[in-house]
Protein backbone atom coordinates (compact mmCIF):
# COMPACT_ATOMS: atom_id res chain seq x y z
CA UNK A 1 0.00 0.00 0.00
CA UNK A 2 1.37 3.14 -0.80
CA UNK A 3 1.21 6.40 1.05
CA UNK A 4 2.47 8.89 -1.26
CA UNK A 5 -0.28 10.75 -1.80
CA UNK A 6 -1.01 11.52 1.05
CA UNK A 7 2.58 12.77 1.95
CA UNK A 8 2.66 14.87 -1.01
CA UNK A 9 -0.60 16.83 0.68
CA UNK A 10 0.79 17.52 3.61
CA UNK A 11 3.83 18.90 1.82
CA UNK A 12 1.56 20.74 -0.19
CA UNK A 13 -0.28 22.73 3.02
CA UNK A 14 2.83 23.40 4.76
CA UNK A 15 4.17 25.17 1.41
CA UNK A 16 1.22 27.43 1.09
CA UNK A 17 1.14 28.32 5.05
CA UNK A 18 4.98 29.19 4.32
CA UNK A 19 4.38 30.80 1.50
CA UNK A 20 1.37 32.63 2.97
CA UNK A 21 3.83 34.30 5.57
CA UNK A 22 3.26 37.46 7.01
CA UNK A 23 0.31 37.34 5.14
CA UNK A 24 -1.37 34.83 6.36
CA UNK A 25 -4.51 36.39 7.71
CA UNK A 26 -5.66 36.77 4.04
CA UNK A 27 -6.94 33.25 5.26
CA UNK A 28 -9.98 34.89 7.02
CA UNK A 29 -10.66 37.80 4.90
CA UNK A 30 -13.09 37.40 1.46
CA UNK A 31 -11.07 36.58 -1.99
CA UNK A 32 -14.46 36.46 -3.71
CA UNK A 33 -15.10 32.66 -3.30
CA UNK A 34 -18.08 32.56 -0.88
CA UNK A 35 -16.84 29.57 1.05
CA UNK A 36 -14.24 32.18 2.38
CA UNK A 37 -16.60 34.88 4.06
CA UNK A 38 -17.88 34.77 7.63
CA UNK A 39 -21.37 33.60 8.12
CA UNK A 40 -24.12 36.56 7.70
CA UNK A 41 -26.27 36.95 9.84
CA UNK A 42 -29.60 35.22 8.36
CA UNK A 43 -31.97 36.40 10.78
CA UNK A 44 -34.20 37.26 8.36
CA UNK A 45 -34.18 34.32 6.22
CA UNK A 46 -35.01 31.66 8.50
CA UNK A 47 -38.39 31.45 10.93
CA UNK A 48 -39.42 28.67 13.45
CA UNK A 49 -42.29 27.87 14.97
CA UNK A 50 -40.97 28.44 18.89
CA UNK A 51 -42.26 30.24 21.42
CA UNK A 52 -41.93 34.16 21.82
CA UNK A 53 -40.27 35.69 24.53
CA UNK A 54 -40.76 34.22 28.04
CA UNK A 55 -42.96 32.15 26.83
CA UNK A 56 -42.29 28.17 26.42
CA UNK A 57 -43.03 26.04 23.78
CA UNK A 58 -45.01 22.81 24.19
CA UNK A 59 -42.80 19.11 24.15
CA UNK A 60 -45.68 17.63 22.39
CA UNK A 61 -45.44 19.87 19.30
CA UNK A 62 -42.69 19.49 16.43
CA UNK A 63 -40.25 22.10 15.98
CA UNK A 64 -40.02 23.44 12.85
CA UNK A 65 -37.62 25.71 10.86
CA UNK A 66 -38.46 27.48 7.24
CA UNK A 67 -37.13 29.15 4.58
CA UNK A 68 -38.27 32.72 4.18
CA UNK A 69 -38.02 34.36 0.95
CA UNK A 70 -36.45 32.81 -2.25
CA UNK A 71 -33.10 34.29 -2.14
CA UNK A 72 -31.72 31.46 -0.03
CA UNK A 73 -32.20 28.19 1.61
CA UNK A 74 -31.85 25.89 4.41
CA UNK A 75 -28.65 23.23 4.77
CA UNK A 76 -28.17 21.90 8.08
CA UNK A 77 -30.09 22.29 11.42
CA UNK A 78 -28.62 21.06 15.15
CA UNK A 79 -30.81 21.03 17.81
CA UNK A 80 -29.60 20.03 21.21
CA UNK A 81 -31.31 20.49 24.97
CA UNK A 82 -28.49 21.57 27.53
CA UNK A 83 -27.41 17.60 28.70
CA UNK A 84 -26.67 17.19 24.88
CA UNK A 85 -29.46 15.15 24.00
CA UNK A 86 -30.11 15.53 19.88
CA UNK A 87 -33.34 16.60 18.30
CA UNK A 88 -33.67 14.54 15.32
CA UNK A 89 -35.40 15.71 12.04
CA UNK A 90 -35.31 15.94 8.37
CA UNK A 91 -34.66 18.46 5.98
CA UNK A 92 -36.80 18.82 2.81
CA UNK A 93 -34.81 18.19 -0.80
CA UNK A 94 -35.04 22.18 -1.98
CA UNK A 95 -33.91 23.31 1.74
CA UNK A 96 -37.14 24.92 2.65
CA UNK A 97 -38.20 22.87 5.84
CA UNK A 98 -36.84 20.94 8.41
CA UNK A 99 -38.65 19.70 11.38
CA UNK A 100 -37.95 17.32 13.98
CA UNK A 101 -38.87 13.55 13.71
CA UNK A 102 -38.65 12.80 17.70
CA UNK A 103 -40.31 14.39 20.32
CA UNK A 104 -38.84 17.50 22.59
CA UNK A 105 -38.03 16.66 26.37
CA UNK A 106 -40.13 18.29 28.40
CA UNK A 107 -38.58 21.18 30.97
CA UNK A 108 -35.68 21.57 28.71
CA UNK A 109 -33.82 24.57 27.66
CA UNK A 110 -32.88 24.07 23.32
CA UNK A 111 -30.15 25.61 21.44
CA UNK A 112 -31.06 25.41 17.48
CA UNK A 113 -28.38 26.40 15.12
CA UNK A 114 -29.41 26.90 11.75
CA UNK A 115 -27.28 26.86 8.57
CA UNK A 116 -28.14 28.67 5.19
CA UNK A 117 -26.91 29.81 2.19
CA UNK A 118 -28.25 31.82 -0.53
CA UNK A 119 -28.44 32.55 -3.95
CA UNK A 120 -24.80 32.57 -4.62
CA UNK A 121 -23.58 30.09 -2.06
CA UNK A 122 -22.47 32.21 0.84
CA UNK A 123 -23.15 31.10 4.11
CA UNK A 124 -25.38 32.57 6.52
CA UNK A 125 -25.81 31.36 10.38
CA UNK A 126 -28.95 31.75 12.67
CA UNK A 127 -28.73 30.71 16.39
CA UNK A 128 -31.68 30.70 18.55
CA UNK A 129 -33.17 29.32 22.52
CA UNK A 130 -36.23 28.31 23.56
CA UNK A 131 -37.40 26.35 26.92
CA UNK A 132 -39.90 23.80 27.00
CA UNK A 133 -42.90 23.59 29.33
CA UNK A 134 -43.79 20.93 31.37
CA UNK A 135 -47.14 19.22 30.59
CA UNK A 136 -49.57 20.35 32.96
CA UNK A 137 -50.29 16.42 33.71
CA UNK A 138 -47.86 13.77 33.72
CA UNK A 139 -46.86 10.95 35.20
CA UNK A 140 -42.68 10.36 35.90
CA UNK A 141 -41.52 6.94 34.85
CA UNK A 142 -38.48 6.50 37.02
CA UNK A 143 -35.71 4.20 36.79
CA UNK A 144 -33.78 2.03 39.35
CA UNK A 145 -30.33 0.86 38.34
CA UNK A 146 -28.60 -2.75 39.33
CA UNK A 147 -26.46 -4.19 41.03
CA UNK A 148 -25.25 -1.43 44.04
CA UNK A 149 -22.36 -0.02 43.25
CA UNK A 150 -18.89 -2.41 43.20
CA UNK A 151 -17.20 -4.84 42.28
CA UNK A 152 -18.41 -7.80 40.41
CA UNK A 153 -17.37 -10.68 38.33
CA UNK A 154 -17.99 -11.12 34.52
CA UNK A 155 -21.02 -12.50 34.65
CA UNK A 156 -22.93 -9.80 36.25
CA UNK A 157 -25.80 -8.22 34.18
CA UNK A 158 -27.05 -4.94 35.04
CA UNK A 159 -30.50 -4.50 35.58
CA UNK A 160 -33.29 -1.32 35.35
CA UNK A 161 -36.54 -1.39 37.15
CA UNK A 162 -39.18 1.14 35.66
CA UNK A 163 -41.85 2.74 38.07
CA UNK A 164 -44.72 2.13 34.83
CA UNK A 165 -44.91 -0.60 33.01
CA UNK A 166 -43.87 0.04 29.65
CA UNK A 167 -45.86 -1.57 27.04
CA UNK A 168 -45.30 -0.95 23.09
CA UNK A 169 -42.48 -1.41 20.77
CA UNK A 170 -42.10 2.65 20.16
CA UNK A 171 -42.76 3.16 23.87
CA UNK A 172 -40.09 0.58 24.88
CA UNK A 173 -37.43 2.23 22.44
CA UNK A 174 -37.82 5.60 23.87
CA UNK A 175 -36.85 3.91 26.76
CA UNK A 176 -34.09 1.66 25.84
CA UNK A 177 -32.26 4.48 23.55
CA UNK A 178 -31.89 6.48 26.53
CA UNK A 179 -30.66 3.67 28.90
CA UNK A 180 -27.15 3.62 28.55
CA UNK A 181 -24.34 1.45 29.51
CA UNK A 182 -20.79 2.36 28.36
CA UNK A 183 -17.60 -0.10 29.61
CA UNK A 184 -13.81 0.10 29.13
CA UNK A 185 -13.07 -1.48 27.23
CA UNK A 186 -15.63 -1.72 24.93
CA UNK A 187 -18.45 -4.63 24.58
CA UNK A 188 -21.30 -5.22 22.58
CA UNK A 189 -24.24 -5.45 24.26
CA UNK A 190 -27.74 -5.43 24.61
CA UNK A 191 -31.19 -5.05 26.74
CA UNK A 192 -33.57 -7.20 27.41
CA UNK A 193 -37.19 -6.62 28.06
CA UNK A 194 -38.08 -9.07 31.22
CA UNK A 195 -41.21 -7.59 31.54
CA UNK A 196 -43.04 -4.34 31.04
CA UNK A 197 -41.47 -2.82 34.23
CA UNK A 198 -37.63 -4.60 34.10
CA UNK A 199 -34.88 -4.96 31.91
CA UNK A 200 -31.69 -6.85 32.27
CA UNK A 201 -28.51 -5.41 29.96
CA UNK A 202 -25.09 -8.29 28.91
CA UNK A 203 -22.73 -7.99 27.00
CA UNK A 204 -22.75 -10.62 23.61
CA UNK A 205 -19.68 -12.45 25.80
CA UNK A 206 -18.54 -11.88 29.73
CA UNK A 207 -17.41 -8.39 30.30
CA UNK A 208 -13.77 -8.30 30.14
CA UNK A 209 -11.83 -8.96 33.15
CA UNK A 210 -10.97 -5.61 34.56
CA UNK A 211 -13.63 -3.31 32.99
CA UNK A 212 -15.47 -0.67 33.96
CA UNK A 213 -18.78 -0.52 33.55
CA UNK A 214 -20.76 2.97 33.29
CA UNK A 215 -24.80 2.85 33.21
CA UNK A 216 -26.66 6.18 33.12
CA UNK A 217 -30.10 7.93 32.11
CA UNK A 218 -30.95 10.32 29.13
CA UNK A 219 -34.49 9.37 29.98
CA UNK A 220 -35.53 12.69 32.17
CA UNK A 221 -38.17 15.05 30.65
CA UNK A 222 -38.49 12.63 27.04
CA UNK A 223 -42.10 11.62 26.01
CA UNK A 224 -42.46 8.01 26.32
CA UNK A 225 -46.05 7.69 25.74
CA UNK A 226 -49.51 9.80 26.21
CA UNK A 227 -49.19 11.31 30.08
CA UNK A 228 -45.90 9.09 30.86
CA UNK A 229 -42.68 11.03 30.27
CA UNK A 230 -39.19 10.05 31.71
CA UNK A 231 -37.71 10.84 35.61
CA UNK A 232 -34.58 10.82 37.19
CA UNK A 233 -32.49 7.83 37.72
CA UNK A 234 -29.38 7.85 39.81
CA UNK A 235 -26.34 7.00 37.35
CA UNK A 236 -24.19 3.56 38.40
CA UNK A 237 -20.84 2.63 37.94
CA UNK A 238 -19.39 -0.92 38.45
CA UNK A 239 -15.80 -2.80 38.57
CA UNK A 240 -15.36 -5.98 37.15
CA UNK A 241 -12.47 -8.07 38.71
CA UNK A 242 -10.96 -11.35 37.33
CA UNK A 243 -12.45 -13.97 35.35
CA UNK A 244 -13.79 -16.92 37.85
CA UNK A 245 -15.70 -19.67 36.33
CA UNK A 246 -16.51 -22.78 38.80
CA UNK A 247 -17.89 -26.20 36.39
CA UNK A 248 -19.20 -28.29 38.46
CA UNK A 249 -19.65 -32.04 36.76
CA UNK A 250 -22.24 -33.36 38.86
CA UNK A 251 -21.52 -36.54 36.63
CA UNK A 252 -18.08 -37.05 37.96
CA UNK A 253 -18.43 -35.02 41.47
CA UNK A 254 -16.00 -33.07 40.99
CA UNK A 255 -15.96 -29.35 40.88
CA UNK A 256 -13.02 -27.05 39.03
CA UNK A 257 -12.20 -23.63 39.38
CA UNK A 258 -10.87 -21.34 36.67
CA UNK A 259 -9.13 -17.97 36.61
CA UNK A 260 -8.73 -16.06 33.58
CA UNK A 261 -9.04 -19.56 31.94
CA UNK A 262 -6.31 -21.38 33.97
CA UNK A 263 -7.52 -24.20 36.34
CA UNK A 264 -6.81 -23.11 40.27
CA UNK A 265 -8.55 -26.16 42.17
CA UNK A 266 -10.54 -28.87 41.82
CA UNK A 267 -12.43 -30.70 44.49
CA UNK A 268 -14.72 -33.55 45.33
CA UNK A 269 -18.29 -32.41 45.72
CA UNK A 270 -22.06 -33.89 46.04
CA UNK A 271 -24.60 -32.98 43.89
CA UNK A 272 -28.78 -33.35 44.40
CA UNK A 273 -30.03 -37.16 44.45
CA UNK A 274 -32.43 -38.34 42.56
CA UNK A 275 -35.66 -36.03 43.17
CA UNK A 276 -33.91 -32.72 44.14
CA UNK A 277 -31.20 -33.22 41.11
CA UNK A 278 -29.40 -30.34 40.67
CA UNK A 279 -30.43 -27.59 38.18
CA UNK A 280 -28.18 -27.89 34.81
CA UNK A 281 -26.57 -24.49 33.28
CA UNK A 282 -24.83 -21.27 33.89
CA UNK A 283 -25.71 -19.39 37.34
CA UNK A 284 -24.24 -16.23 38.53
CA UNK A 285 -23.51 -15.65 42.21
CA UNK A 286 -26.20 -13.73 43.61
CA UNK A 287 -24.41 -13.33 47.13
CA UNK A 288 -22.80 -14.70 49.85
CA UNK A 289 -23.76 -15.82 53.87
CA UNK A 290 -21.49 -17.14 56.48
CA UNK A 291 -24.10 -19.24 57.82
CA UNK A 292 -27.96 -20.22 56.54
CA UNK A 293 -30.63 -22.47 58.30
CA UNK A 294 -31.29 -25.00 56.17
CA UNK A 295 -34.95 -26.77 56.48
CA UNK A 296 -36.72 -29.42 54.50
CA UNK A 297 -40.10 -27.06 54.82
CA UNK A 298 -38.35 -24.27 52.51
CA UNK A 299 -37.95 -26.79 49.51
CA UNK A 300 -41.19 -29.18 50.40
CA UNK A 301 -38.95 -32.24 50.97
CA UNK A 302 -40.42 -35.10 52.17
CA UNK A 303 -37.68 -36.00 54.26
CA UNK A 304 -36.96 -33.86 57.20
CA UNK A 305 -33.94 -32.53 57.82
CA UNK A 306 -32.83 -28.95 59.52
CA UNK A 307 -28.93 -28.00 59.72
CA UNK A 308 -27.11 -25.09 59.90
CA UNK A 309 -24.67 -24.59 56.93
CA UNK A 310 -21.47 -22.98 56.77
CA UNK A 311 -19.67 -20.49 53.89
CA UNK A 312 -22.59 -20.32 51.87
CA UNK A 313 -22.78 -19.25 48.39
CA UNK A 314 -26.04 -18.32 46.95
CA UNK A 315 -27.02 -19.37 43.13
CA UNK A 316 -30.37 -18.93 42.81
CA UNK A 317 -33.32 -17.64 44.30
CA UNK A 318 -35.02 -20.86 45.50
CA UNK A 319 -32.08 -21.60 47.54
CA UNK A 320 -29.61 -23.45 45.98
CA UNK A 321 -26.00 -23.08 47.29
CA UNK A 322 -22.63 -24.18 47.34
CA UNK A 323 -21.52 -24.94 50.63
CA UNK A 324 -19.51 -26.90 53.26
CA UNK A 325 -21.35 -30.41 53.87
CA UNK A 326 -18.92 -31.70 56.10
CA UNK A 327 -21.61 -34.78 57.50
CA UNK A 328 -21.44 -35.84 53.66
CA UNK A 329 -17.99 -35.88 52.69
CA UNK A 330 -17.97 -39.57 52.40
CA UNK A 331 -19.84 -39.53 49.27
CA UNK A 332 -18.38 -36.15 47.61
CA UNK A 333 -16.39 -37.34 44.59
CA UNK A 334 -18.49 -40.47 44.52
CA UNK A 335 -22.59 -40.15 44.88
CA UNK A 336 -24.72 -37.14 44.99
CA UNK A 337 -26.83 -36.96 47.99
CA UNK A 338 -28.05 -33.26 49.02
CA UNK A 339 -31.26 -32.18 48.09
CA UNK A 340 -29.92 -29.73 45.45
CA UNK A 341 -27.02 -27.81 46.77
CA UNK A 342 -23.23 -28.37 45.95
CA UNK A 343 -22.02 -29.89 49.18
CA UNK A 344 -17.86 -29.97 49.57
CA UNK A 345 -16.10 -30.62 52.93
CA UNK A 346 -15.53 -26.98 55.15
CA UNK A 347 -12.24 -26.56 53.91
CA UNK A 348 -12.98 -26.16 50.29
CA UNK A 349 -15.91 -24.18 50.92
CA UNK A 350 -14.24 -21.67 53.19
CA UNK A 351 -11.46 -21.83 50.22
CA UNK A 352 -14.56 -21.22 47.32
CA UNK A 353 -16.32 -18.97 49.90
CA UNK A 354 -13.34 -16.12 49.87
CA UNK A 355 -12.39 -17.06 46.00
CA UNK A 356 -15.95 -15.91 44.65
CA UNK A 357 -17.77 -13.03 44.40
CA UNK A 358 -21.35 -11.70 43.31
CA UNK A 359 -21.41 -11.52 40.23
CA UNK A 360 -18.80 -14.51 39.13
CA UNK A 361 -20.11 -17.79 37.62
CA UNK A 362 -21.38 -21.27 38.60
CA UNK A 363 -22.07 -23.88 35.87
CA UNK A 364 -23.29 -27.45 36.51
CA UNK A 365 -23.39 -29.77 33.68
CA UNK A 366 -23.96 -33.78 33.27
CA UNK A 367 -26.91 -33.73 36.04
CA UNK A 368 -30.32 -35.59 35.54
CA UNK A 369 -31.97 -32.51 36.84
CA UNK A 370 -33.43 -29.40 35.23
CA UNK A 371 -32.05 -26.18 32.67
CA UNK A 372 -31.73 -23.33 34.30
CA UNK A 373 -34.19 -20.99 33.38
CA UNK A 374 -33.21 -17.61 31.72
CA UNK A 375 -35.29 -15.34 34.32
CA UNK A 376 -37.28 -16.12 37.27
CA UNK A 377 -34.87 -17.71 39.94
CA UNK A 378 -31.69 -15.44 39.92
CA UNK A 379 -29.75 -14.65 36.85
CA UNK A 380 -29.98 -17.32 34.27
CA UNK A 381 -29.22 -14.68 32.05
CA UNK A 382 -26.40 -16.79 29.78
CA UNK A 383 -28.22 -19.34 29.45
CA UNK A 384 -29.95 -17.49 26.68
CA UNK A 385 -28.61 -17.60 22.96
CA UNK A 386 -27.41 -14.11 22.38
CA UNK A 387 -29.29 -14.76 18.49
CA UNK A 388 -32.08 -14.84 20.94
CA UNK A 389 -31.23 -12.25 23.65
CA UNK A 390 -31.48 -9.28 20.89
CA UNK A 391 -34.97 -10.48 20.35
CA UNK A 392 -35.77 -9.24 23.42
CA UNK A 393 -34.41 -5.74 22.72
CA UNK A 394 -36.90 -2.92 21.33
CA UNK A 395 -34.33 -1.62 19.27
CA UNK A 396 -32.53 -4.98 18.49
CA UNK A 397 -35.42 -6.97 17.22
CA UNK A 398 -35.43 -7.47 13.48
CA UNK A 399 -32.41 -6.17 13.06
CA UNK A 400 -29.14 -7.73 11.41
CA UNK A 401 -26.33 -8.62 14.20
CA UNK A 402 -23.40 -6.83 13.17
CA UNK A 403 -21.83 -2.74 13.88
CA UNK A 404 -24.35 -0.08 12.81
CA UNK A 405 -23.91 1.82 9.42
CA UNK A 406 -22.02 4.46 11.26
CA UNK A 407 -19.63 2.16 13.14
CA UNK A 408 -18.87 0.16 9.46
CA UNK A 409 -17.93 3.23 7.91
CA UNK A 410 -15.41 4.27 11.17
CA UNK A 411 -14.19 0.41 11.12
CA UNK A 412 -13.28 0.51 7.61
CA UNK A 413 -9.77 0.74 6.58
CA UNK A 414 -8.41 3.13 4.74
CA UNK A 415 -6.50 3.02 1.16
Amino acid sequence: MSHSPRIRTVLSCTMLVAALGAGATGCGGSDGHPLSAKPYDAAGQVAFNGPVGSQKADPDKPLEVTAQGDDGRITDVLATDAVGRFVAGELSADGARWHSTTPLAAGAHYTVRVSTEDEDGAPGRKVMTFDTDMPAKKKQLKVVFGPDAGKYGVGQPVTATLSAKVKGKEARSVVERALKVRSVPATEGSWYWVDSKTLHYRPKEYWPAGATVNVSSNLEGLKVKKKLWGGEAKPLKLTIGDRIEAVTDAGSHYMTVYRNGEEINSVPVTTGKPGYSTRNGVKVVLGKEYSVRMTSASIGASDFYDKMVYYATRVTDSGEYVHAAPWSVGSQGAANTSHGCTGMSTGDAAWFYETVRQGDLVTVINSYGEDMPTFGNGLGDWNMSWKKWRKGSALLSGTKEGPAAVDAARLRPQV
